[in-house]
């Protein structure tokens, strides 16, 4: 052994070898086969890629396409990591526990499960940050540990895009550079949406600018992005199928593109400004519209006034500004309204992001500022006349209004479900002649309620949203966003009001236009003395109620021991108008 030892190393390894190759030879031998590709299989293995590489090489912007071609892919694999672990997450972490036990763990598996939603929105960027935003207003819908992680990520803490990429896109919009194009501009973003950014800049003549850019390939990836998620929602059918969001597919599918193209964005903007400025407008000089800057916008880029403010719905900084949030809750619910049913072009896409607050320097009055016109509806005027005699309806607990105007709007019989998916109120109290039969207290024992109801009835809810109107479905979700501002500003029973006059004002100007003449204008007249009564009786029995709590408390439990004990005296009044008001423009 201490031979072998001492022999150098590459000695043993080739005396190891010899015998080692002496062995193998002493083995059976067998005939294997290596495999032959015949030239067909290796056609088709080389086709695929070289079909995308003609793609990418042969195209007039081989960056945009070569882009595409890695992003799509991608997408495509952090959406089924995301779902799968998701899915993964609810069968196992819940699995054989009941009671509080389940309850407990079910909680922490939505909480995980909406921090790994809001990752997937933010890696995947533009359409999926919309998804994300939708969810953070479906706080009656869905679990509260989604909305809340939405809500504090999706609307003004979305991803943000490099300068360098931001000048590129302005240069190849605009034809200059933003240095020729601006006296300054800040590189870091004053603040970052799904679809774009913001920079801030200063004109050559001294004018302060906002200067709204879209994040790198959104326009390339958009068609594909939708294609992924349609695919995603029918896999979440065929598993639950219960869970149709085909709806929300299609409508993405209309209102994406017309987000991306900026040109439309500001031909939204103008025409939003001029009817806020029209003779017919009841908000005149209280609501701002930044001014688009001509000549500097493109499909992709857009200059406008800068305008500074405070967010709509922080509460503290309002007060500061010596105005209480019920009378900003009461403009922001006079706009809105006016834009429904008045001008029949509607800002879409109202969270508390895209309203900004300022006090008017010329004499002090408060002034709401709208951003982000990206997403608009122009109704016509049957639809906003049945819809106004719908609003009617609800406000006055009409029932046999509520029936006829929801079935005009396809609801059938399922129009007491109808009436609560627009008021986010059971049936029963839709129809009640109480005060406030309308009002919502937002606690927890009313959200989870209805989070309940939504859950029993999420077949009929689908099926709903497949019937009704398209055009309806983003006033739902205009709705959605400006029962979450409301909520945190103000008393509904006010908005109720507001909404009421505005119908009625609607229903007027349609019958004039409809019938010319005297005797129209006359009925007309009739008709809105009628609701005014009907709204001063609302505004006399709201003034007496808040007195009221005043006495016992402001809170939900008290305000309905209020209701229920003064709700008798006030209901007789409201019952003997009825709904023949209603009826009447029908």
């Amino acid at each position: 052994m201490r031979s072998v030892a001492r022999l150098p190393f590459k000695l043993v390894a080739q005396q190891f070898s010899s015998r080692l190759i002496s062995a193998e030879a002493q083995l059976p031998q067998t005939n294997v086969s290596k495999p032959e590709w015949s030239i067909w299989s290796k056609a088709l293995l080389a086709a695929p890629p070289t079909i995308l590489a003609g793609w990418i090489v042969l195209s007039d912007e081989p960056q945009r396409r070569a882009r595409v071609a890695y992003n799509v892919p991608l997408r495509v694999v952090r959406d089924a990591v995301a779902v799968i672990s998701i899915a993964s997450d609810y069968k196992f972490s819940t699995s054989g526990l009941e009671g509080d036990s389940y309850a407990e763990a079910l909680k922490q598996c939505h909480e995980r499960s909406a921090f790994k939603l809001q990752k997937l929105c933010f890696a995947n960027g533009g359409i999926y940050i919309k998804l994300g935003q939708h969810v953070a207003q479906l706080d009656y819908i869905l679990p509260i540990e989604y909305v809340n992680t939405m809500r504090d990520y999706m609307l003004d803490k979305c991803p943000v895009s490099s300068y360098k990429d931001i000048a590129e896109v302005i240069e190849e919009d605009l034809g200059r550079k933003p240095e020729e194009l601006f006296a300054s501009i800040e590189q870091v973003p004053i603040a970052s949406a799904s679809l774009a950014q913001v920079h801030r800049a200063m004109s050559h003549d001294g004018r302060q600018l906002a200067v709204k850019v879209q994040h790198v390939g959104l326009r390339d990836t958009c068609a594909a992005d939708t294609v992924i998620v349609e695919a995603f929602v029918k896999g979440l059918r065929w598993v639950f199928p219960d869970f149709n969001y085909q709806w929300l597919v299609d409508e993405l599918k209309e209102s994406v593109p017309k987000e991306l193209d900026f040109k439309l964005e500001a031909a939204n903007s103008k025409r939003c400004q001029a009817n806020l400025n029209s003779k017919k407008s009841r908000v005149k000089g209280r609501v701002v519209v930044p001014a688009i800057e001509d000549g500097m916008v493109n499909h992709r880029v857009l200059v406008m006034e800068y305008v500074e403010g405070i967010k709509v719905t922080d509460r503290a900084k309002i007060q500061e500004l010596g105005f209480k949030p019920e009378k900003v809750a009461e403009l922001v619910s006079r706009t809105f309204n006016e834009m429904v049913f008045i001008h029949g072009d509607v800002h879409c896409d109202p969270h508390a992001a895209n309203l900004f607050l300022r006090k008017n320097s010329l004499d002090g009055q408060l002034q709401l500022v709208l951003l982000d016109h990206g997403l608009y509806r122009q109704i016509s005027d049957s639809f906003r006349k049945s819809y106004a005699l719908l609003w009617q309806s609800l406000i006055f607990g009409d029932a046999e209004g509520i029936k006829e105007h929801s079935q005009a709007m396809n609801a059938g019989d399922m129009y007491p479900l109808f009436a609560g998916m627009l008021t986010n109120r059971p049936w029963d109290e839709v129809i009640s002649k109480d005060i406030d039969h309308l009002y919502m207290s937002g606690d927890e024992e009313e959200r989870t309620s209805i989070q309940q109801t939504s859950q029993m009835f999420a077949a009929q809810i689908t099926q709903l949203l497949f019937k009704v109107p398209r055009v309806l479905l983003l006033l739902l979700k205009t709705n959605d966003c400006l029962r979450s501002v409301d909520l945190a500003l103000g008393e509904p029973v006010n908005t109720f009001v507001i909404t009421a006059r505005e119908c009625s004002r609607a229903l007027t100007d349609i019958r004039n236009r409809e019938q010319p003449g005297i005797r129209s204008k006359f009925k007309g007249k009739i008709d809105e003395w009628h609701v005014e009564y009907r709204v001063t009786l609302l505004r006399v029995a709201s003034w007496w109620a808040l007195k009221w709590a005043r006495w016992v408390g402001k809170t939900p439990k008290n305000r309905r021991k209020m209701r229920e004990r003064h709700s008798n005296k006030l209901a007789a009044p409201l019952s003997a108008v009825g709904g023949d008001t209603v009826m009447a423009h029908a």
